[in-house]
């Protein structure tokens, strides 16, 4: 007899998620390899600014991260934020979830698609991501190099009408 596992992945507010739990997932090494802006150590002060930003985007925008679970476990967290006049994707993942990338944004592109509000959706990663096969399946395109806080992203675009 063969048992199949059902992967459920759920998205769900940040302030639900211990912050021992962020803070783990924020300090390890391997997370911060790709992510330039975080020149920082995070501690219970860091996640409660975090969470409250995050929230504040939810309360302005109606719209923001999400912590991610997979079969009620915390995954990592992502998902989208107003810049201008643009919606931003993000998906920052705990290290032994890292192939989950594929699912969980087609799951987060499902929602955008279905809000109005979205016409397209940005997303700007490091010139250290080298593989972005999965983001041209997805059907983004690449829109250029950009500056943002003092360091260099490739942007990429995907329209979601």
């Amino acid at each position: 007899m063969e048992i199949q596992l059902k992967h459920e992945i759920l998205f769900t507010r940040l302030p639900k998620i211990d912050p021992t739990e962020i803070i783990a997932h924020m300090s390890d090494p391997r997370v911060a390899e790709h992510m330039p802006l975080l020149t920082f150590e995070w501690d219970e002060a860091t996640v409660a600014k975090f969470v409250a930003t995050k929230e504040e985007c939810w309360s302005r925008d109606g719209l923001g991260h999400w912590a991610i679970l997979l079969n009620n476990k915390y995954v990592g967290w992502g998902g989208f934020q107003r810049e201008g006049d643009e919606w931003d994707y993000g998906l920052v993942l705990k290290p032994n979830s890292f192939g989950l990338g594929t699912r969980i944004s087609r799951k987060a592109i499902e929602f955008a698609i279905a809000d109005e509000r979205i016409p397209f959706v940005t997303f700007l990663l490091p010139p250290s991501r080298k593989n972005l096969g999965a983001l041209r399946r997805l059907g983004a395109t690449f829109v250029d190099e950009i500056e943002y806080d003092g360091s260099t992203f490739l942007k990429y675009r995907l329209k979601t009408e």
